[in-house]
Order: C-alpha cells, then structure tokens, then sequence
C-alpha cells in the first residue's frame, strides 16, 4: 500500500467523506463467487435444466449465448413472471450459488476495509443480485456477519426488482433511515451503477480489470478504482481527520 497515488487517496476521501452508509454489492466487491466455480457453467446447467422439461425454445440465441445465469432467470420471469417455473429456476439458481461458496475467492483488501468502515463507525449493508442465504453463508465462512447483520438485502422471487432496478438499495436506505445522499454505493457492474444512479446513491466503481472499467465508464459511471487498497487508505486518512 506504500506506492498508493496520495492524490487519488485524497480523492476517494473526498468521496466517501459524506457516506455514513455504504452499500456493497457483494459478487465483485467483496469477493469472486465463481472463481472457483465457473458462472458460464452454471448459466448452462439451468439451460440444460430447461430443456430437460422441453423449454429449449424459451430462450432466444442471444439469451442462451450470455452464458449468465442471472440473464437466463431475467429471461425466464419476462415470460413466466411469478410462476413455479421460475421459482423452482431461483431456487436452483440458489443451489449452484451456495456450491460455489466454499471456493469463491476474496477480494483483495474487501474483508479488512470492510472491518475498518464498521469500526470507524459507518453503518453497512450488501445489496445484491445473488441469494441472501448466500451472502450470509459467505459472511459466516468469512467472520464478516457482524459487520453487516441484519442488512443483507439480496435477490427475491420478485425478479424484475432485480438491479438496475433500485429496489435493494431502497431497501436498505428505508430500513437504516438513511438518506441517498448520506450513501454510498460500491459496485463493478453498469446495472449496479443504474441501481445507485436511480436511488440518488453516489457511486464508487469498482473495476478490477479493463473490460470492467470499459463497461462501467460506458454506462457512465465515473469514480472507479482498481483496487479497493486506496479505498482502505482514504478510510484511514478520513478517520484521522474525523479525530482532529
């Protein structure tokens, strides 16, 4: 952390300074759920388990080539809203989400910065499209429950509230009391960037590679870091100022 940019630290400070609430998505910034556990294996699986009910032709080319189980479920609820189908799609979809738990792989910085916001006196929740059941089986594995209990406020049956939707982070503003503005939301994807944008949450991207800062900076986003080691070391900077 010694090589850290003093200019972008200062930067972030500034951005966080307001945040008395943090939002974090959660596969992406706190850590990879299928590093270990391929997500295209997954999108193909709940395929596969489509067509074994003769469903093959519900999905069109462009659906079935996003190899995202988050796209496949999406397209099965605009067809199917509220059925058991798609309840039953969910809940496999939960399955190979849990599956993948024991060999996702932390974000680097993720657990410690998580730690330190919570000890310096921010107020954090996880708004997500994955499970809360997962989320919260990952906390448990990562002595990270405390830090975030009771807000984890993830996917529901009620898939068309999926982000970019803001329906989460609504969520969790009305149940910590919190004003937009007094977040903030830390995401690696455009549809949590619309998430935030439509909440009134400011945004801090997180981009931990170049196809993700291409994609984010198209949708708009433009506060975005690399690593979340510069964020940890605004915190700290933050903190310090807060007990001058």
């Amino acid at each position: 952390m010694n090589e850290i940019d003093n200019d972008l630290v200062e930067s972030l400070r500034q951005v966080i300074a307001p945040a008395r609430v943090v939002l974090w998505d959660f596969d992406g910034p706190i850590c990879r759920l299928f590093a270990g556990y391929s997500a295209e294996r997954v999108a193909i699986r709940l395929v596969d388990w489509l067509e074994g009910r003769g469903l093959h032709g519900l999905l069109t080319d462009r659906e079935l080539e996003s190899l995202d189980p988050h796209q496949v479920l999406r397209a099965v609820d605009l067809r199917h809203s509220g059925s058991d189908l798609v309840a039953e799609l969910e809940e496999r979809l939960t399955q190979e989400e849990l599956r993948a738990v024991p060999r996702s792989m932390p974000t680097p910085y993720a657990d410690i910065l998580i730690q330190t916001w919570k000890a310096v006196g921010s107020r954090l929740a996880i708004t997500t499209n994955n499970s809360p059941r997962v989320v919260r089986t990952y906390l448990d594995v990562r002595n990270l429950t405390s830090c975030f209990t009771p807000h984890v406020y993830g996917r529901t049956q009620d898939l068309h509230l999926l982000k970019p939707d803001p329906h989460c982070l609504n969520r969790a503003l009305n149940a910590m009391g919190a004003a937009p503005s007094a977040a903030l939301m830390i995401g690696d994807t455009p549809s949590d960037y619309f998430a935030a944008r439509e909440a009134g949450v400011p945004f801090l991207g997180y981009a931990r590679n170049e196809e993700k800062e291409k994609a984010l900076r198209a949708a708009g986003a433009e506060t975005m870091v690399a690593s979340l080691a510069p964020v940890l070391r605004a915190v700290h900077r933050q903190a310090r100022a807060g007990q001058a």
